[in-house]
């Protein structure tokens, strides 16, 4: 169709398809097609006095790269319509809804802000002159907005018994659309920044008695998150060096009927001990000190001595009870053989009891010393004594530090062997000795108890019985054996002792159950239990 000027305007008219092909700028149009008069802009023929014409071909794109959580970002394209007027701006409005719930822009593209992660988002499209706003476009397809992750919450606890090191659990957050794929974890003081896939760490290389607490960011493909608040506080502890000596109760001497033959002493109590240069029972070198675990409860216990058997027949001693304290035992001593036994031996324990004496037994094997038990405490009793006429003595109980003596057949019981001494008090005390053997009827001499606190066996003199003695109490000595009457009865052992040598910067707690007394020397402090079983703490 021709294009004709209008006879009022001199404007060129006609439908939209005979619109001048190489117009100049401000050129002018009546568009017959589309009922509006246009005006050229060099980007296109658009309405003069008309509405903007509909957005068309929007699409999204996600912008994730080092977004914050829960700040997404889109960019939104899209093209002019066809038909409207000249555009002033566009209006993308986002669904769901946002806040601000509208963007708006002069130009393709429009960046939309605020977007929480792992939603997923469309938008439409408007357009706006003076002469009103569009219709909205069709929606863009969905797209998913991502950020990186959210911080995440940090939890700390201490290994027990490490010293430097502790756990670190992590609550992640939400991932920001995109898997989580790194922490990073860093203590404050700073000692350096551990990272880790799992969310549970084991931080090392902690300084003790230092407060920490820990922060933690997450990485996604976008980037790492916010540091956490930080943890709680976790204090490491530095361990406390413990010297410690720890002796069982002794076992008791065993008792005899016969007018001839006598007990073996009681064997005395297992005899650990980790102070430096001195020796263990049983001759082995001291032991380790006890690196304690601060606000770890440890158990302690005071081995009792062995009672005195009772009774009007012969009877084996009976055996002491254990020490404790934590991991370290010390066995309870053993009891004495019986006298007037046919090869009766002592029992085994820290150290042995005594054997008892024999009868009708010209020759050996005459009644057997206790063995000290594995690992090595103290040592052997001494055998009994044996022979035809009956007049043997018992053998002494074995020592921390000496084998007990063996009873000879014309009737002396012998001796109990040495205890040791050690100065973890500060001052030197000898303890754990064997109770010596008790003596026949017509023999005036009775073994002797060990050094240490061993007690004396018993003996007999024209018809009057003469008991044995008991071993001296938190010595962990053996009981003297029973003289050759039926009257005359055995030693009871003596009672443990367990003591503890610290730093004086420590404080120990004792906890109910114990009787305890604590001194200080020089630079440690020193404390002695008595009696009891409970537990105790250093802080």
């Amino acid at each position: 169709m021709a294009i004709r000027k209008s006879s009022i305007s001199g404007t060129p008219s006609g439908n939209t398809a005979n619109r001048p092909a190489n117009p100049e700028i401000g050129a002018t149009y009546n568009n017959g097609t589309l009922g509006v008069e246009e005006i050229y802009t060099g980007s296109g023929w658009v309405a003069k006095s008309a509405p903007a014409s509909i957005p068309v071909n929007v699409v999204a794109t996600n912008q994730p790269s080092g977004r914050a959580f829960n700040n997404g970002q889109a960019s939104v394209a899209f093209s002019t319509g066809d038909g409207g007027g000249l555009t002033t701006d566009y209006v993308i409005t986002p669904s769901p809804a946002t806040s601000p719930a509208t963007f708006t822009g002069s130009t393709s593209p429009i960046t939309v802000t605020g977007l929480s992660s792992s939603q997923q988002y469309t938008y439409t499209a408007q357009a706006r002159n003076n002469f009103g706003t569009s219709l909205s476009s069709a929606a863009s397809a969905g797209v998913v907005a991502t950020t990186i992750p959210q911080s995440p919450t940090v939890v700390a606890s201490l290994i027990s018994g490490s010293g430097t090191t502790a756990t670190i659990t992590i609550t992640p957050g939400a991932d920001g659309g995109s898997a989580i794929t790194q922490y990073s974890i860093t203590s404050n003081p700073a000692t350096t920044t551990q990272t880790t896939a799992s969310t549970t760490y084991t931080f090392t290389g902690l300084t003790t008695d230092t407060a920490y607490t820990f922060t933690a960011t997450a990485t996604n493909a976008n980037g790492t998150s916010s540091a956490s608040a930080a943890s709680n506080s976790v204090t490491p502890l530095a361990a406390v060096s413990v010297q410690y000596l720890v002796i069982a109760g002794g076992g008791s001497g065993g008792s005899a009927i016969s007018n001839q033959t006598g007990g073996g002493g009681g064997g005395a109590g297992g005899y650990r001990n980790s102070t430096t240069g001195e020796t263990t029972g049983g001759g082995g070198n001291a032991e380790l000190a006890l690196s304690a675990v601060r606000l770890t409860n440890y158990t302690v216990t005071v081995g009792a001595g062995a009672s005195a058997p009772s009774g009007s027949v012969a009877t084996t001693g009976i055996d002491g009870s254990n020490s404790v304290f934590a991991t370290i035992t010390a066995t309870g001593g053993g009891g004495g053989g019986r006298g007037q036994g046919t090869n009766d031996p002592g029992r085994s324990g820290g150290s042995g009891g005594g054997g008892g004496a024999g009868y009708a037994a010209s020759s050996p094997p005459f009644p057997a010393g206790g063995s000290a038990v594995s690992p090595t405490q103290g040592y052997a009793g001494g055998n009994g004594g044996g022979d035809t006429n009956n007049t043997s003595g018992g053998g002494g109980g074995g020592g921390a530090g000496v084998i007990g003596q063996v009873g000879e057949n014309e009737g002396r019981g012998g001796n109990g062997g040495n205890g040791l001494s050690s100065s973890i008090t500060g001052s030197a005390t000898t303890r754990a000795g064997g109770g010596g053997g008790g003596a026949y009827l017509g023999g005036s001499e009775k073994g002797l108890g060990g050094a240490g606190g061993g007690g004396t066996g018993g003996i007999a003199i024209g018809g009057l019985s003469r008991n044995s003695t008991s071993a001296t109490a938190n010595t962990g000595s053996g009981g003297g054996g029973g003289p050759s009457l039926s009257s005359g009865s055995s030693g009871a052992g003596g009672s443990g002792i367990v003591v503890l040598r610290y730093p004086s910067t420590r404080t120990i707690s004792v906890g109910a159950g114990l009787t305890s007394s604590t001194s200080t020397v020089g630079g440690d402090k020193v404390t002695t239990f008595t009696a009891g079983t409970g537990t105790i703490s250093f802080s």
